[in-house]
């Protein structure tokens, strides 16, 4: 939670905004391991990350998706917001804006947070408990899209 204060004095606490890159390639979905640093570390994620003051929602998921793996993209569709107060394993209470972006470009290394950087066929994606988060139920939702389209984007 972010604590701030406002103009009458008042304190209050608020959510942070994370950005979640959907990035599939050939049937294969870009996902990162992240540090063991970090929260939720050494799991899998999508490409995320927190969007940084004066930045569009658009400009952080790609920023963040070439920090996280030097891919650059190109944002395709907003899919969905979650504003699920309850997300899973957060230390945080946060909202997350999820994209699905097409892979332009390897343009770069990884930066430190990921441990690792793998195309993963959908078959053989890794398990709803190797994934950080609530990524795991994301991409779930993301192949059932795939699978059938339905309108976008998703509120939840």
């Amino acid at each position: 939670m972010i604590s701030c204060a406002f103009e009458n004095g008042n304190k209050t606490s608020l959510r942070h905004v994370v950005v979640h890159a959907i990035v599939e390639m050939d049937g294969k979905i870009l996902l990162e391991k992240r540090s063991d640093k970090l929260l939720e570390g050494n799991k899998w994620s999508l490409p995320s990350g927190f969007l940084d003051r004066d930045e569009k929602a658009e400009e952080g998921i790609l920023r963040e998706l070439e920090e996280e793996t030097g891919w650059k993209g190109e944002v395709i569709s907003l899919f969905r917001i979650n504003t699920n107060p309850d997300r899973p394993h957060e230390d945080r209470q946060n909202i997350s804006i999820e994209f699905i972006i097409k892979p332009v470009k390897l343009i770069g290394q990884p930066d430190k947070e990921s441990s690792d950087i793998q195309w993963i066929a959908v078959e053989e994606l890794p398990t709803p408990e190797d994934f950080a988060f609530d990524h795991g139920e994301t991409i779930a939702l993301y192949l059932k899209y795939r699978k059938s389209p339905f309108p976008l984007p998703l509120f939840v």
